[in-house]
């Protein structure tokens, strides 16, 4: 390469101001809104590009980094024995003039420049503060990351740049949009908004945003989407509209945006033209400050609107040092005008001489530089509301606290390489990068500044509020905050009775897709839909929900059941034939009166018990069977009431055995009357001789035995317990005693059963023996009744659930035991209180008494 290729290849000739310094640290910053670049026609040296449109706050920005060095430069601590410079740069709002500018500032634009010797020349800077778009920050921190240049951005926000492989060198003291997007849901979460609409702008800012958003959204279960629209880069009217018509038919009545106001204008205005009312709008950082939505026509829309605003800070001493600035200060460097000039300009509508040409032959005033800024109005000096000021502010500071810790670094223990240390005539960006991003200070204002692995800082965000003062303008009102601290996490607060709310009823609104699911209901999400459309679907039978918005129900445990309103469980119903209920009343009732019409036959026939009616074929036996017959009534009571263990068991075996020794009595009897018949006959007393009463005695006692065997044997290998049925009836529970042994069951039933058939086949063959009063058509006719009631009770009793079942059973016991009672003894009965004159020998005998 020749010498005449060594040097500079040329020049950007850049707005902006420049102070020397032993170390300098850039700056770039819009304070211009537009840029115009000139034609390529690849024949001759490009023009330099132009700016129009100058931004009062993109210059306060600038402004309030030259004072923070200014003030670093007058603090004794801070880098001692040293001066810090800068060189801020107007970028345009270009991406290609912030790339130039970028540029200069790490490559320098000095032909030489030797500081360990000579100190020719201006240094290279060591860091960058900016840039305030995402877009540009990207660009720019891609190439500076390779050479390991710190920047720090007061205003990009997108997630994007937390990437550290891509981006390596890059901080910022302005919270990322991932954080602001939780603190967006953190705010929907807070007013229950489960259903909303979000904008965003077609850029980085936006895109990420919408990418973070929905991702975050849908991961935190607390609500959706209702639509996702991107907004045009220009006033495409077709698009707007569409999008508006998407807001107006949808049922969200909150709506996101995460745009810049450049987006966000030309939206308004179609919402206007529809006359789209009744939305709540959050707003992102980008825009919630923006006072050119504060006018008129576009208050009913806007007031109220919510927003997340970048921190408030306090600067002291920042309007008296905006008050000296003077263009003689500023007027003359070596990179182009001085942006102070433009400033002066445009603020007092004055040209400094020489003015262009026809300037002064139009009227126009020419600057003197000794013009007050206090005489003017202008939101320059209204510093109230410093927001990204505050953030470059602790942007300058960020790099001035990691310089100052790489200068104090005791050499032999240093970081790098051999524990060696930075120095100031040998110093590398990358070292000033290592000790930035370990930097841990407070502000004056009290907020702590400190980075993460990823160069984002402790985040915190205002929450503002739009209140429409009574003379119809728009005052910004702090009405909470949301940030995360190191120790306690995410944390928001909100002061809801400042909140001003722009509808009817002067309360937040309800935006929901469907409304929550009360208790004794389950969420069924709808088909095709987000899940936060949903039916609400009443619990079944037994199942219940007790939270609102419940997923699923819940069975209820094995002993309780559904509440009416399916919202908590209550103890099962019980059910089992009780003493209280009409039906326990009348089997007890019907029971006690067969215990007293026994007691009243037992009576009368103790009382008669010489008469021969009485004494006809062994009254001993007529004795036993009353009192069976009264045991049978008694033992149907063990049926009634709750069951316990003992009245389980001894209810089948009191009855088994009672029934039993009725039916061997009879049985016996039954014998008797035939065996007394054929004794009557030549040659048969043999017959009677075998059946006495010893031996009619002892064949009950065996017969009855029999069942006691049958019954001990049932209860010690199989004992019947109580038992909660859950399956006749889902809410009840029926308590019931559990047989333990169906066989013995039916054994100790055939038992009675084939006494009883025995029992009538025998008295069937004596029903007609020659006898007035033959006892065996009364037997025949007892066991007709005994046998017809028992055989009818099994298919009852099975088919019958829970206490019916025990009804059916005291009920076979009563009819039996009455059948047998009044087929036996009512007869007997009639003839000794009514026909007193058939109670003879002679009437039994068949002779005295006329038919």
């Amino acid at each position: 390469m020749d010498e005449a290729q060594k040097g500079l290849q040329g020049q950007f000739h850049l707005n902006g101001m420049h102070k020397a310094g032993d170390v300098v640290l850039g700056g770039l910053f819009v304070m211009h809104l537009v840029s115009v670049f000139p034609d390529l026609p690849f024949t001759s040296e490009p023009q330099q590009p132009t700016c129009h449109g100058f931004d009062i706050l993109g210059f306060r920005q600038a402004l309030t980094m030259a004072f923070a060095i200014d003030e670093i430069n007058r603090n004794s601590n801070l880098l001692p024995n040293m001066t810090l410079g800068y060189s801020l740069y107007d970028i345009c709002v270009g991406l290609g003039i912030g790339f130039r500018a970028a540029l200069s500032l790490v490559s320098g634009q000095e032909e030489q420049f030797m500081l360990r010797e000579t100190c020719v020349g201006t240094p290279p800077v060591l860091g960058i503060v900016g840039d305030s778009s995402s877009t540009r920050s990207i660009a720019i921190s891609t190439v500076l990351g390779l050479y390991r240049v710190p920047m720090v951005s007061y205003f990009a926000t997108c997630s994007c740049l937390s990437d550290r492989q891509k981006y390596p060198s890059f901080f910022r003291t302005i919270p990322s949009d991932a954080f602001q997007v939780r603190a967006m849901i953190h705010i929907l979460n807070y007013f229950g908004w489960t259903w909303a609409g979000l904008l965003v702008s077609d850029d980085d800012y936006g895109l990420h945003a919408a990418r973070s958003f929905q991702s975050d959204f849908d991961q935190s279960g607390e609500g959706c989407l209702a639509y996702l629209e991107v907004l045009p880069w220009d006033n495409d009217s077709n698009e707007l509209r569409r999008i508006v018509d998407v807001m107006k038919k949808s049922t969200a009545r909150v709506v996101i945006v995460f745009a810049h106001e450049s987006h966000m204008i030309n939206l308004m205005e179609e919402v206007v033209r529809q006359n789209v009312t009744g939305l709540q709008w959050i707003a992102s950082e980008a825009w919630i400050a923006a006072t050119i939505f504060q006018t008129p026509h576009l208050l009913p829309y806007l007031s109220g609107i919510l927003g997340i605003a970048i921190r408030r800070g306090e600067i002291p001493g920042l309007r008296e040092f905006l008050l000296q600035i003077r263009p003689n200060h500023h007027h003359s460097n070596s990179h182009g005008n001085s942006v102070v000039t433009l400033f002066w300009e445009y603020t007092f509508k004055c040209r400094f001489a020489p003015p262009q040409a026809g300037w002064v032959e139009a009227g126009g005033a020419l600057c003197t530089g000794q013009e007050d800024l206090e005489d003017v109005e202008t939101e320059f000096l209204d510093i109230s509301n410093l927001r990204p000021e505050y953030n470059v502010y602790k942007a300058v500071y960020a790099l001035t606290y990691a310089l100052d810790d790489l200068l104090r670094c005791e050499p032999g223990r240093g970081p790098f390489s051999g524990h060696s240390c930075g120095y100031l005539q040998r110093l590398e960006p990358w070292q000033l990068l290592y000790y930035l991003e370990k930097v841990n200070f407070t502000t004056s204002f009290g907020d702590q500044v400190s980075f993460d692995k990823n160069g984002d800082v402790l985040p915190i965000y205002d929450i503002m509020n739009w209140l429409q003062l009574p003379d119809g303008k728009i005052k910004l009102q702090n009405v909470g905050e949301v940030k995360r601290t190191a120790l306690q996490g995410e944390e928001l607060t909100i002061d809801e009775d400042k909140i001003f709310w722009n509808f009817e009823l002067k309360k937040p609104p309800r935006s929901v897709c469907s409304e929550s699911c009360p208790p004794g209901t389950r969420m069924a999400r709808k088909k095709g839909q987000p899940v936060c459309c949903f039916d609400c679907i009443p619990c079944s039978e037994g199942n219940i929900s007790n939270e609102t918005d419940s997923l699923e129900c819940t069975s209820c445990l094995e002993d309780f059941w559904s509440s009416p309103q399916r919202d908590h469980c209550v103890p099962k119903k019980t059910e089992f034939l009780s003493y209280n209920e009409p039906l326990g009343i009348c089997l007890t009732a019907t029971s006690l009166l067969g215990t007293c019409i026994c007691a009243v036959f037992l009576s009368i026939f103790i009382s008669h018990r010489r008469t021969p009616i009485v004494r006809a074929n062994n009254s001993e036996l007529s004795f036993q069977i009353l009192l069976s017959l009264k045991l049978c009534f008694l033992c149907s009571l063990l049926f009634i009431g709750r069951p316990r263990r003992w009245t389980c068991q001894l209810r089948h075996a009191a009855f088994g055995i009672s029934f039993v020794l009725c039916v061997s009595c009879i049985l016996v009897k039954t014998i008797v009357v035939l065996a007394v018949f054929k004794a009557s006959k030549p040659g048969g007393g043999a017959s009677l001789k075998w059946f006495g009463v010893l031996q009619q005695r002892g064949t009950v006692m065996v017969l009855t035995s029999i069942q006691a065997a049958i019954c001990t044997a049932w209860i010690v290998s199989a004992s019947p317990t109580p038992h909660k049925n859950t399956q006749y009836y889902n809410d009840k529970i029926v308590y019931e005693c559990a047989v333990g042994s169906t066989v013995g069951f039916a054994v100790l039933l055939g038992y009675i059963g084939s006494l009883a058939i025995l029992s009538f086949l025998i008295a069937f063959i004596a029903r007609n023996l020659p006898d007035s009063f033959n006892e065996a058509k009364l037997i025949t006719f007892s066991m007709l009744i005994f046998c017809a009631v028992w055989v009818a009770f099994v298919p009852a009793y099975i088919s019958s659930p829970g206490k019916y079942a025990d009804a059916v059973e005291v009920f076979a016991i009563l009819a039996s035991s009455f059948g047998l009672l009044m087929a036996l003894f009512g007869p007997k009965c009639y003839i000794i209180l009514l026909r007193p004159e058939r109670n003879t020998k002679k009437a039994i005998m068949g002779r005295g008494i006329e038919s």
